[in-house]
């Protein structure tokens, strides 16, 4: 068999946070790929806006780099289960994965599901021991629970045998050895264990085309751009080829373009061969795990499987008292427009029409994968409302079953007994508890999806914010009766249309938690706050007080109000319950009541109460 000793194709994987982005960065710089005088960001594979300030890999992002005789094309993928439909499909286009892993956090719920993928696929590993230089590194035990981890996840014996480098990103060195002092200047060691371990692709270019899209692109120039990787054979800038839809149609086109990957961009080639990566465009219609063939020889690679959505929320067009007046797109046309170009590239999105024109039910992989979208929109200047997540229900053999996540939990012990209570009221189920030994416990839990939703600012608080909590989906299982988590408390809503004064703020800041700041516009129906009981209560916090000629000069100078809490957006979705929107703007989010008017909507509750 024929190998192409000059090409190796590898998938970095990881938890969220653990380095993979800084640990790309790196090998992009250290193989000389810029010029001396090219100034390059941090974090340089993470291009959007919302990537670098969350620090996170949204999309997965792919580069090459030469190294001596060799290139490797690096797949830099999300870490999050939110986007775990990306990591799926990388791991069809590669040879073999570095799995990155934290010296101190070890393996963690997202390191579990990613290198489970990996391992299906029948990957070569290759560990790296990330943030070596952190004074609280435990390499050797993680090296042990790296090792479990593959144990448990029935890795072959081959698998098992992963050659292990010691990294520290941030500085831009690598060992073979555990201990941080024996440090190498660079990350040689790194690459040569890539071009050593990392089998490479079979040569079978003479063989006719096979060629599988794994990722899609959009530029307004060229269109559709479908990513992926020659199997088999040759294709060339002009060739006349056939394409072999999902649907078992098959479609004829020309290749226009053909783009290699280099450092971080992207450039024209005439031809690829089998093993490489590369970007084709003039395929108006195509779509993840299509293939491409020549016309005379029609042979289909198996389609790939895309993770199906398991939450879903409405999306509806403003129609506050305030709709129009910061967003520049605010029609039914155009956030239809914007949601269908949302699908050309994401394909673990649902769109769906609803009865109302206005309405369309979104479904995604999680709460992160929506509210991307809807922060995104927002920010390009659109104006929408939408509704409370749902986990979306589905029949399996028969039974009625829900989502479930996988849960890791790290907490000081002394909250520990609230933790579990928590949990166990929405329906978790613990599965397993390890003391560190130095005051923290880890917890791991199966919990329902739906008992996650809006779970995480009542966590912050139980842990004084010293928890920190990790979940992934795990599958589904029968539906569990009952409610299922939720918001206990009620909400203040707004009885008045204006502005809100501190006086206002005052008379009913014993009645809850205040959401809005003295001076915020208001309107009838809008949520200002949390009530401290289980009932909604509406008030009027645009009260100006009466002035009187009879008061002394500095009788209010003494009293002050205390600050608002204010959410973001996450915090804001995950706080609705089924009767409130969250009203998404440019400049503002706003939570409100479903019906505004106060007498309209407690006749809809009795009418409710009558129902059940």
């Amino acid at each position: 068999m024929k190998l192409r000793n000059d090409l190796r194709n590898i998938a970095i994987i990881a938890h969220v946070d653990h380095g993979k982005t800084t640990l790309v960065d790196e090998l992009l710089k250290q193989s000389g790929i810029f010029r001396e005088n090219e100034t390059v960001s941090e974090r340089a594979m993470d291009s959007n806006d919302l990537e670098r300030e969350r620090g996170i890999t949204i999309l997965a992002k792919n580069t090459a780099i030469q190294y001596k005789d060799s290139r490797i094309n690096i797949l830099d993928t999300p870490g999050h289960a939110d986007f775990g439909g990306e990591v799926e499909r990388i791991m069809k286009m590669v040879d073999g994965v570095l799995l990155v892993v934290d010296a101190y956090e070890g393996c963690m719920p997202q390191t579990r599901f990613v290198l489970k993928k990996a391992l299906e696929q029948n990957l070569t590993p290759i560990v790296v021991v990330n943030k070596i230089d952190k004074p609280s590194a435990r390499p050797e035990e993680v090296i042990d629970e790296v090792l479990e981890l593959f144990i448990e996840l029935d890795a072959n014996d081959e698998q098992l045998e992963f050659p292990v480098v010691y990294a520290s990103a941030i500085n831009g060195t690598a060992s073979t050895d555990p201990d941080p002092e024996k440090q190498d200047e660079n990350m040689q060691c790194l690459y040569d264990s890539i071009i050593e371990h990392i089998p490479a692709p079979v040569d079978n270019s003479e063989d006719p085309l096979q060629f599988q899209v794994a990722l899609l692109d959009y530029n307004d120039y060229v269109g559709r751009i479908g990513i992926g990787r020659v199997f088999r054979g040759t294709m060339k800038v002009g060739q006349q080829v056939a394409l072999m839809k999902l649907d078992g149609t098959v479609k004829q086109f020309r290749v226009t373009k053909i783009f290699g990957f280099f450092g971080l961009k992207r450039e024209e080639i005439q031809e690829a061969k089998a093993g490489d990566l590369i970007a084709v465009s003039g395929m108006e219609d195509i779509n993840v795990g299509e293939t491409v063939c020549p016309v005379e020889h029609q042979d289909q690679l198996p389609v790939l499987r895309i993770d199906e959505p398991t939450l879903q929320m409405t999306f509806l067009v403003n129609n506050s008292p305030f709709a129009g007046r910061e967003g520049k797109f605010v029609t039914s046309r155009k956030i239809e427009e914007r949601l269908l170009a949302q699908l050309q590239t994401d394909v673990s999105l649902r769109v769906e029409p609803t009865d109302s024109p206005d309405a369309w039910t979104v479904s995604g992989r999680g709460e992160l994968h929506l509210s991307i979208l809807i922060e995104n929109m927002r920010r390009e200047g659109y104006e929408l409302q939408v509704s409370k997540p749902q986990v979306i229900i589905k029949e399996v053999d028969g039974v009625k079953s829900e989502p479930v996540e996988r849960v890791q939990i790290d907490i000081p012990e002394e909250y520990m007994g609230g933790v579990i209570e928590s949990l166990g009221q929405r329906k978790g189920e613990m599965l397993d508890m390890v003391n560190n030994g130095n005051g923290q416990v880890r917890l791991m839990f199966m919990v329902p999806a739906r008992g996650l939703i809006g779970y995480s600012t009542e966590f912050m608080t139980l842990t004084r914010g010293y928890g920190i909590i990790n979940h992934t989906f795990e599958g589904y299982q029968p539906l569990q009766k009952g409610r299922v988590g939720g918001r206990r408390q009620g909400v203040l809503v707004s009885m008045e249309t204006g502005k809100a004064s501190q006086y206002g703020i005052m008379q009913v800041e014993d009645r809850g938690i205040i959401f809005v700041e003295s001076g915020t516009e208001i309107y009838g129906g809008m949520i200002v706050g949390e009530h401290t009981r289980e009932n909604d209560i509406t008030v009027n916090i645009t009260k100006l007080k009466q002035a009187t000629n009879v008061r002394s000069a500095n009788k209010d100078q003494t009293v002050t109000i205390k600050k608002a809490r204010i959410m973001t957006l996450e915090e804001s979705l995950e706080y609705l319950n089924d009767d409130e929107y969250c009203e998404v703007t440019p400049e503002s989010i706003r939570l409100r009541k479903k019906i505004l008017d106060k007498n309209e909507r407690e006749r809809a509750e009795k009418k409710n109460k009558v129902t059940q």
